[in-house]
């Protein structure tokens, strides 16, 4: 299994990054605020998930063991696979999901993309005992977004974006207008949305 990936960043996705390891480009799918560390060029370390299929091997990445151990936890939940684990994770730190399940917050959880009634009560029955270790105080990255339109998928969007280059003070400004448009869009059509705005500008 691999369990973690150091080496120099060959290229930073909407959606993925890729890792050379002695030789060999490894491909991640990974949050946007993950990618937002990555800088290309540069030597990073990412903690992995080998997700295991019939027709594919996936790796995911991750910054914090907290979030990766979530990552897992979520996916012992029936129903709810790799992609969505990773969407819930794109919206709130692991602490804050075990905050929301744990105190069988559902609307908070209704607002993962792909998340619905039905799987966020799911969430809260089948986790709630599971999720008690990873409770904690909310993370400041969503305690600091929490004043902006989009909350956390605001604040993971313009971290990614100020990974790629641009100014906090440029790419905020342009994500809480795109969220206000697209307020159900996921992490990565707002990522996407935003960078053809900020491309108009330049």
């Amino acid at each position: 299994m691999i369990a973690a990936l150091r080496g120099e960043v060959l290229h930073v996705g909407l959606n993925y990054g890729v890792i050379e390891c002695g030789g060999v480009g490894y491909k991640f799918l990974a949050t946007a605020k993950t990618l937002a560390t990555l800088r290309c060029g540069e030597t990073a370390c990412v903690l992995t998930t080998l997700v295991v299929k019939e027709d594919a091997l996936t790796l995911y990445g991750f910054t914090r063991d907290d979030d990766r151990e979530m990552f897992q936890v979520l996916q012992s939940v029936s129903g709810l696979g790799p992609k969505l684990a990773l969407a819930a994770l794109s919206v709130m730190g692991a602490e804050d999901l075990a905050a929301a399940i744990g105190g069988e917050d559902v609307k908070a959880l209704q607002t993962i993309p792909g998340v619905g009634k039905r799987m966020a009560q799911r969430l809260t029955l089948e986790l709630k005992d599971k999720v008690a270790r990873f409770a904690g105080t909310p993370t400041a990255d969503t305690a600091a977004a929490a004043p902006s339109g989009g909350g956390p998928v605001v604040n993971s969007v313009t971290e990614a974006l100020v990974g790629l280059g641009f100014t906090e003070k440029a790419a905020l400004p342009v994500v809480e207008a795109v969220y206000a448009e697209l307020p159900t869009a996921d992490t990565s059509t707002l990522l996407r949305a935003a960078l053809a705005q900020l491309g108009k500008q330049v």
